[in-house]
């Protein structure tokens, strides 16, 4: 009776000590072990809108610091790694309606051209050169009147705020991820 309990016992911790083989994504890094500081300097804008690179090259920063693992710096001097960016392209198009057949859902893309370089080797680390961020919003205008997407952003700083968290998240996200 022993015996059996024994390896009963036995058995019961081989099964729940041992792991099935499986890690979930996302929780470490590809980036060499030495990339401490990295520098984003402000984004390049190809686009007519004058807002959209320092905002999305803020957010960029700030995506990074939330990570903990990196201090960031505004430019290239001393840092182990740069984030260039370039913003090619902003449009915005509506795809949903109020009853008055008023916009009240846009669809905002953003086209950008970006690289992660390893400031020691030159390498770069990641890049994508056609990065296309599309993402549908629900903003409400507070009259009766027909106001388009960018007209929109002109006066909603926290419409454009909501899309500049979520492509820093993406663009760090693949950076980090190696996606």
């Amino acid at each position: 009776m022993r015996k059996l309990h024994a390896l009963t016992l036995a058995i019961l911790i081989a099964v729940t000590t041992s792991g099935c083989g499986y890690a979930l994504a996302g929780r470490g890094s590809f980036l060499p072990a030495y990339i401490r500081t990295v520098g984003i300097p402000q984004f390049e804008n190809r686009t007519p809108l004058s807002f959209i690179d320092p905002a999305l090259t803020e957010k960029a920063r700030i995506e990074f610091i939330g990570r903990g693992r990196y201090t960031i710096r505004p430019d290239t001097v001393g840092a182990d790694a740069v984030l260039t960016g370039e913003i090619a392209g902003f449009s915005v198009q509506p795809v949903g309606f109020t009853e008055q057949q008023l916009a009240s859902r846009y669809l905002f893309t953003v086209i950008m051209r970006v690289r992660f370089t390893d400031a020691r080797t030159s390498e770069v680390l990641w890049s994508d050169d056609a990065l296309r961020f599309s993402a549908e919003y629900e903003l409400s205008t507070r009259s009766n009147t027909a106001l388009d997407g960018a007209g929109f952003l002109d006066q909603e700083s926290s419409a454009f705020d909501r899309i500049a968290n979520d492509i820093a998240r993406t663009v760090v996200t693949a950076i980090l991820e190696a996606f």
